[in-house]
């Protein structure tokens, strides 16, 4: 038995219901959508209602069993409900709620645990703020932090970047559809090519640095750029609803060399890539390189209580007390579970088991995309993947219906995923860093048999879709 088995409701999916939605799930779906506002998303492409889950495995109201590879948006990273770190949540909803910015034992720990992650030779450089309890909060903040200390309004940001949906956030988020008739976003924001290699437009300079790099360069060094200098560049170090897009070796390091040489802030958004969805507590800690702001959320909430914070350097803490403020900056629930699933990692060594679980499932994924023609790329680090679907390998033309098939089928037979990429052409997997070998096989012969149906056309649409 593996020694993650105990924290999973189960090992396999499980379906009962003759269509999904169940009928149960069809009557709260109808009542959701009767009553509450049309910007409910997630049930429209997952059509069911939720009953209780634990660990990779979500039981709906009508008993059907899903395997979870969506693990909330990247936010359950050790499992739902896992009782470890709910130890700690009952021990301290018994002591203390809510208390502002008030320093606390708790707290304290939590803010140590996070410095710890750093190298003992830099650790001291750093310190740690609390946001609102979101992911969006975190960047607001950083974007706000680094303004403040260069006294420049300008963000770089990526395409292909998802940074949150407040309005400094959604503003240095790619994606035009999510900002359609809004005409007061934050300005100055640009957004210059990551390094997507995949569908890179730039060839490898002569010493075999991303070609990307140059043109940032360019834009900064042009006098005729027509671009002026920024006070941040924000990115992903790998791009999440992007497309689980993990760039090239040399490409962060350059980003933090350039900002250096032109005295701009860095900030490495690790909303999603944080707390070891990669099997290292932050995604870019491969790079060797640090920046001035890390952001993060999602994973730090231990089993999905809300939280974020900001990890920066203290030679750009230019703001004073009351500067930044908010009534939810570190609920100290959240903070106990943060506190529970730091430990629960440490005890259980989920960083280098996340590692291996990826390499498995990456594994399975590339023999798979053999046999797949429509599979143009296999990616990923850790528990972070991304398969992209094209109509064609030589032409790499994204294929987004393909993907809405191979999602309904999966559904359908029990296995959930979200869908992103730069043309909504990839399936990316989030499972809980404590999958098992028995669950990943279970969900991949639902992915197998799904890519199977689909490519020998045989998928027939289904009618219950809301």
């Amino acid at each position: 038995m593996n020694k993650f088995t105990e924290f999973h409701l189960s090992e396999n999916a499980r379906i009962l219901s003759p269509s999904i939605p169940g009928e149960k799930s069809r009557s709260l779906l109808d009542f959701q959508r009767a009553h509450e506002g049309s910007i409910v998303s997630y049930p429209v492409a997952m059509p069911i209602a939720i009953s209780h889950a634990k660990g990779s495995i979500i039981e709906d109201v009508d008993g059907n069993r899903f395997i979870d590879f969506f693990s909330g948006a990247g936010v359950l990273n050790v499992g739902h409900s896992n009782p470890y770190v709910l130890s700690y949540v009952r021990e301290q909803q018994e002591k203390l709620v809510h208390a502002l910015d008030f320093p606390t034992a708790n707290r304290m720990q939590l803010v140590q645990k996070i410095l710890n992650q750093l190298p003992a030779a830099i650790r001291d450089e750093y310190k740690v703020s609390f946001c609102g309890p979101s992911g969006s909060d975190a960047v607001e903040a950083s974007i706000k932090l680094a303004k403040h200390f260069t006294g420049r309004e300008g963000i770089f940001a990526f395409q292909g970047s998802y940074h949150g949906m407040t309005s400094g956030a959604l503003s240095a988020t790619s994606n035009v559809k999510l900002r359609s008739r809004l005409h007061a976003m934050v300005p100055n924001i640009t957004f210059i090519p990551y390094n997507y290699s995949y569908r890179s437009f730039f060839q490898k300079d002569s010493s075999g640095r991303p070609g990307c790099l140059d043109y940032l360069e360019d834009l900064l060094s042009n006098p005729h750029s027509g671009h002026d200098k920024p006070a941040a560049i924000i990115l992903e170090p790998i791009q999440g609803e992007g497309g689980s897009i993990v760039p090239e070796d040399g490409f962060l390091q350059g980003i933090v060399e350039i900002a250096r040489k032109h005295e701009i802030v860095v900030i490495f958004d690790e909303v999603q890539s944080g707390f070891f969805r990669t099997g290292d507590f932050w995604a870019f800690q491969q790079s060797g390189v640090y920046p001035d702001i890390i952001t993060m959320s999602k994973g730090l909430g231990g089993v999905g209580f809300p939280i974020s914070a900001i990890i920066y350097k203290k030679n750009i803490e230019s703001w004073g007390p009351g500067d930044h403020i908010g009534t939810f900056r570190g609920n100290q629930v959240s903070i106990a579970a943060g506190n529970g699933a730091f430990d629960f990692i440490e005890e259980y060594h989920v960083g280098r088991h996340a590692k291996e679980m990826g390499e498995y499932l990456l594994g399975k994924l590339r023999i798979l995309s053999e046999s797949v023609a429509g599979i143009g790329e296999v990616r990923g680090r850790g528990l972070m993947i991304g398969i992209e679907y094209v109509t064609d390998r030589i032409t790499k033309k994204p294929d987004p219906v393909t993907v809405k098939k191979i999602r309904s089928v999966c559904l359908q037979n029990g296995l959930l995923f979200e869908t992103g990429g730069h043309y909504n052409n990839v399936i990316r997997f989030l499972p809980a860093l404590i999958i098992t070998p028995a669950i990943i096989d279970h969900a991949m012969s639902i992915f197998e048999m799904a890519n199977t149906e689909v490519f020998t056309e045989s998928f027939v649409p289904e009618i219950n879709q809301h």
